[in-house]
């Protein structure tokens, strides 16, 4: 009941704030959809082939990431997973500007995380910095207050590193989610990063278009610890292709 009172307040405060903001717009917005395929999955069936759909957008208050998983297992199960991270700009809402050289910006970062089995919520601060190179960086450091299992913390990094290699156009992007142990929970890392190739100049399309690998390394998949008897370290490789409109 508590945790559903607080995704409320925070939905209706969010609402509260962009839409008092009548100069309230969106910047710029990238929609994708990603094609998946691998093995040597842990908890869940081994073998799975999972299909994304991507959202992000820059805006007047802010930025927001989406994402929904629908995922197939090679015994023909079927599941869906989602995430919604609106942040709130402090420097876009005129109320705290930093920049160090290092730090572009503070934000107030929020993420809802929905499965058929439980909603999380998530809420702290994060940072955007400023890195040679780099498309974007970013630092999150989260309270996740949880559903059905002990409240915790949790840290996520996320970058994109675009580079050439010849006259082929590449990128580097990937995050790393931590969070900590409780009684009822391990502590848990997933580091998961693709390696793309865009084949949009190659084919003579404008969209880009990318294929590549995605590598995945799970420690501790879920919070379930790791044990002789029921492995839950997760490494795996799979095939990606993904496509921008």
């Amino acid at each position: 009941m508590m945790f559903k009172k607080t995704v409320a307040i925070y939905i209706s405060s969010l609402l509260a704030v962009t839409s008092s903001w009548s100069s309230a717009e969106v910047l710029w917005q990238d929609y994708s959809v990603s094609y998946l395929s691998g093995g040597d999955y842990k908890v869940d069936h081994n073998d799975q082939q999972i299909l994304t759909f991507e959202h992000v957008a820059g805006t007047s208050w802010g930025d927001s990431f989406m994402f929904l998983d629908h995922l197939r297992g090679d015994d023909g199960s079927r599941s869906n997973y989602a995430e919604f991270s609106p942040r709130i700009s402090l420097c876009k809402m005129e109320m705290v500007c930093i920049s160090n050289g290092l730090i572009k910006d503070v934000l107030f970062a929020s993420t809802i995380e929905m499965s058929g089995g439980a909603t999380h919520f998530l809420y702290g601060v994060g940072l955007d910095l400023s890195i040679p190179q780099f498309q974007f960086v970013q630092l999150n450091f989260y309270r996740r207050q949880n559903d059905a299992v002990d409240n915790n913390w949790q840290m996520t990094a996320a970058w994109a590193l675009p580079f050439e290699m010849g006259n082929q156009s590449l990128v580097y992007d990937g995050f790393i989610d931590w969070f900590n142990s409780t009684d009822d929970q391990s502590s848990s890392m997933n580091f998961t990063s693709q390696l793309k190739w865009n084949a949009a100049k190659t084919i003579g399309i404008k969209s880009p278009l990318y294929f590549g690998i995605e590598y995945v390394y799970w420690q501790n998949k879920y919070g379930i610890g790791d044990t002789t008897q029921f492995a839950t370290n997760e490494s795996n490789v799979n095939f990606i292709a993904k496509w921008h409109f």
